[in-house]
């Protein structure tokens, strides 16, 4: 039993000719204590997965199960407060005139005024928030609001935790531990939980499966590091992660399989990665390589060197994007302690464990 399947589920909004597909046959589950992440830009249709899991949305086709319950098909929809989902929006949306108790109490009304203050203490010292509970929304930090929100919709114990981006409102530079924080708190609480943002640094530091989300389907629901390492499409190779495409020749030499670049050759060495070549090359055998920062090495003796036409400063790393003599860029992540200028040529070299390719343009 998962706690959570889309089937098939699609979205509509407008009339006539202007309707649209927001959710185009979209499917994905997750299983009990899991925590998913949908990632995708703005106007993927990640709210709007949220809206219809949680009742505010009707579904055109397809069916959302909840626990093995049907919550939602074409001209049914369970009552929201009947699914029990919690749901963290983006805002919070934090009672400004309670006590931080009384927010977190306020969806308990069905047990005693004692029995609910428990529970709410209990949840406050969980999210770190214990002696907080007499203090008022605006008392408190972003973070601290946010772990009060979360407190509040873990109270009535759901079956599933929806978030709806709820670290937009943070410092940039809170989002990736807080995330860890919050995963830790939600792998404790045994908690599933679907997370929609659109910071791949989020969604990784939380979720174990993450699906790239584009014009309204998943590209691919995976993990973190497959996401990064063996993206299916080139959408999802751009988007997660850094990287470039590189020309590149597949061909064979002593019964070895390999790719040709302009910067050096790539030995394929997995099966997998083999198939994806064949089946990506043309006629001509030509292919795009996927080359992230860390497959492209600064090497002083290398005779192949890319101009410096952008640097990033990283503390331990600069990032160097590259231009090679066809024209082409590449990024390079080079320690710091090598600090090149602008227009100055550097040795570079490949060395890549994996090898992504997709069709050549």
């Amino acid at each position: 039993m998962n706690a959570l399947s889309l089937d098939q589920v699609t979205v509509s909004f407008g009339e006539g000719t202007q309707r649209r597909s927001v959710l185009d046959r979209l499917s994905f589950h997750l299983e009990h204590s899991a925590i998913g992440c949908l990632l995708g830009a703005s106007g993927s249709g990640k709210t709007t997965v949220l809206r219809a899991i949680a009742g505010f949305q009707a579904i055109d086709h397809g069916e959302i199960y909840i626990r093995d319950q049907l919550v939602s098909k074409q001209g049914k929809t369970l009552a929201p407060e009947q699914r029990q989902v919690g749901i963290v929006f983006q805002d919070y949306a934090l009672f400004p005139h309670l006590s931080v108790l009384d927010n977190v109490t306020f969806g308990l009304r069905k047990l005693s005024k004692e029995a609910a203050s428990i529970q709410a203490l209990d949840l406050l010292e969980l999210v770190g928030l214990a002696g907080f509970e007499r203090r008022f929304p605006h008392e408190l930090s972003g973070g601290q609001q946010q772990r009060v929100a979360l407190a509040r919709a873990l109270a009535p114990r759901p079956h599933l935790l929806l978030l709806d981006e709820p670290f937009s409102n943070l410092d940039p530079a809170l989002r990736e531990r807080l995330a860890m924080d919050l995963r830790d708190l939600l792998k404790r609480h045994g908690t599933t939980a679907l997370l929609v943002t659109h910071d791949q640094h989020e969604a990784f530091a939380l979720a174990d499966s993450v699906g790239v989300m584009s014009a309204g389907r998943v590209e691919q629901w995976d993990t973190a590091w497959r996401l990064y390492h063996q993206p299916r499409s080139r959408r999802v190779a751009n988007f997660v992660g850094q990287g470039s495409f590189l020309q590149a020749q597949l061909m064979q030499r002593d019964g070895k399989s390999l790719l040709q670049t302009e910067i050096g050759e790539l030995a394929i060495q997995d099966p997998a990665d083999l198939a994806m070549a064949a089946s990506s090359a043309d006629a001509r055998g030509r292919v795009m390589v996927l080359l992230r920062p860390d497959d492209v090495v600064h090497d002083d003796a290398s005779p192949i060197t890319g101009e410096i036409i952008r640097k990033a400063f990283r503390g331990a790393q600069f990032m160097y994007a590259l231009k090679l003599a066809s024209g082409s860029e590449v990024l390079t992540l080079v320690p710091s302690h090598h600090n090149h200028d602008h227009g100055e040529a550097i040795g570079i070299r490949l060395d890549a464990d994996h090898v992504v390719t997709f069709r050549s343009e």
